[in-house]
């Protein structure tokens, strides 16, 4: 089965009594971290578990050392998986408000600990559930305990290191998953250093999305990702962001399109800057 899954609003409310699935919302904002707790507790879909990126799908930031959002120690994150009812063979269908981000980021951690097989994003998330005419609802979630096991798979991962000796081959395809003012240097929002990684190409990952936000066809991604590794081979290809969260919705929409899965470098930008040795580029 493909690593990568699309599951649209009607397949998943058919689904939704099936006692091996499991839902999570992933519904986050980097401008108001308790956005999605709140926006949870005023309806989800029936019977989803809430999953906080910061909380939940990330790790301590140490400042001055780890990006914004570091990868959850494994141990924690399988302990949580396992209290939403997650099993080794459970289906889990993850979304957020739309753009899928969030969702996607879940969808990598599953990865990452085995969860190869049968996890699926919601493709055009909520404001498609919507579109759809489906309902909310305000019930808690069923509480049960999953017998997930999974062991973190680091050939997904480069680490900073291991990227600045990469830097100006001629093998590596590097994907910057964020908006062009942010990668071109001209507006930093979140960050104190403007800028990108030199070497990369911008791949934003909205442009993985057609106008009403689901996921363009698979025909369509293949053909943007083909055009931005050229001649070089997908197995070069490492993808960032800003703290490698959107990095991951860049990753599904690869697999989607038949690439292999290729190498998060989670720390991403906001890790980067932490040392001040490593080089930062602007402009295109």
């Amino acid at each position: 089965m493909p690593l990568a899954q699309l599951m649209s609003p009607e397949q998943l409310a058919e689904r939704l009594e099936q006692p091996k699935l499991v839902v999570l919302d992933c519904r986050f904002a980097l401008d108001d971290v308790d956005y999605g707790q709140r926006s949870y507790a005023g309806g989800h879909i029936a019977g989803a578990h809430f999953a906080d990126l910061e909380r939940d799908l990330s790790g301590p930031v140490v400042k001055g050392v780890s990006g914004r959002h570091p990868l959850p120690q494994p141990g924690r994150l399988i302990e949580r998986l396992r209290s939403w009812g997650v099993d080794n063979d459970s289906d889990v269908v993850l979304y957020d408000d739309g753009p899928g981000a969030f969702a996607a980021r879940a969808w990598w951690l599953l990865a990452w600990l085995g969860k190869r097989n049968g996890v699926y994003l919601l493709n055009g998330g909520l404001k498609a559930w919507h579109a759809a005419g489906l309902p909310l609802s305000l019930d808690p979630a069923e509480k049960r305990e999953g017998n997930f096991s999974g062991k973190p798979d680091q050939a997904m991962l480069v680490s900073a290191q291991q990227l600045s000796k990469r830097l100006g081959s001629p093998e590596l395809t590097l994907l910057d998953a964020r908006a062009l003012p942010r990668f071109r240097g001209e507006v930093e929002p979140i960050d104190p250093v403007a800028g990108h990684i030199p070497g990369a190409q911008c791949a934003v990952f909205t442009d993985n999305l057609d106008a009403d936000g689901r996921f363009l066809p698979t025909e369509q991604l293949h053909q943007r990702f083909a055009a931005a590794l050229g001649t070089r081979q997908p197995e070069g290809l490492v993808a960032y962001c800003g703290s490698g969260v959107t990095a991951c919705h860049n990753l599904f929409a690869l697999c989607l399109a038949g690439y292999p899965m290729a190498p998060l470098y989670a720390g991403s930008w906001s890790e980067w800057i932490t040392d001040p040795q490593n080089p930062v580029a602007t402009g295109d």
